[in-house]
């Protein structure tokens, strides 16, 4: 009886999910301007869509999913790794979101305390991003091991072959996020700098270009600096 209204309730949650992200998907692409990739205001309604299916649909059935009868046949003693990786990086992930509030968002905080915490911050999402995706690939090899079996995993069938694929594909993307997110000619500019040529109405292109030109400049003026107390 349990079993039945658990899959009853459990049912009701898919449907609202499912209707949920269908709505939204009415909302951008009717009354808005769509879903682009292109720099305009059509880009940002991916944030919308992505947003309710990664951390709300997925993220909810993240959370239940042991509560579905047909997984307790499988012991989570025999999926310790994957299960004490992904506690690490949601509890890693709820800190990082505490800190960004606590000292990035209140507008109390000393600057001093955000410069100091900022690199640590940094660090700290690029570790998550890479635990995460850790974890995602232990999890789809764990389920391939324990799902096939005649034949096996070591045959390599096309469901193998297909799935590992996959995580090539989310190395190659984890690689490409934390490539862009490294590149310090591609960082944000201050919001000093963003203010004045704002003000100016320079152009986002003219931005990187003034930005790579500055820090340039620093790097060049550095070295002089390091020449001339070399020859003193």
């Amino acid at each position: 009886m349990e079993n039945k209204r658990f899959l009853v309730f459990f049912s009701l949650a898919l449907a609202v999910g499912f209707l949920s992200i269908v709505m939204v998907l009415i909302w951008v692409l009717h009354f808005r301007e769509g879903l682009g990739w292109d720099g305009g205001s059509a880009e940002f309604n991916w944030h919308p869509l992505l947003m309710l299916i990664g951390f709300i649909f997925l993220q909810g059935i993240a959370i239940v999913v042991y509560r579905l009868p047909w997984t307790w046949k499988c012991s989570k003693q025999k999926m310790n790794l994957h299960s004490w990786v992904g506690l690490a990086a949601v509890i890693l992930y709820s800190a990082q979101i505490v800190m960004g509030i606590a000292v990035f968002l209140i507008p109390a905080t000393p600057m001093y305390v955000r410069a100091a915490l900022m690199p640590v911050h940094i660090y700290s999402g690029l570790f998550i991003f890479t635990s995460v995706i850790a974890t995602a690939l232990m999890g789809i090899t764990e389920k391939l091991i324990f799902a096939l079996k005649n034949p096996g995993y070591k045959d390599s069938p096309p469901e193998a072959i297909l799935v590992n694929v996959l995580g090539l594909l989310i190395v190659a993307f984890g690689g490409l996020v934390l490539w862009i997110a490294t590149r310090s000619s591609w960082k944000r500019p201050s919001e000093q700098v963003m203010q004045t040529l704002s003000e100016s109405s320079t152009s986002p292109e003219d931005m990187k270009v003034g930005t790579a030109a500055r820090s340039e400049s620093s790097v060049e003026t550095r070295r002089r600096n390091g020449k001339t107390e070399e020859s003193e």
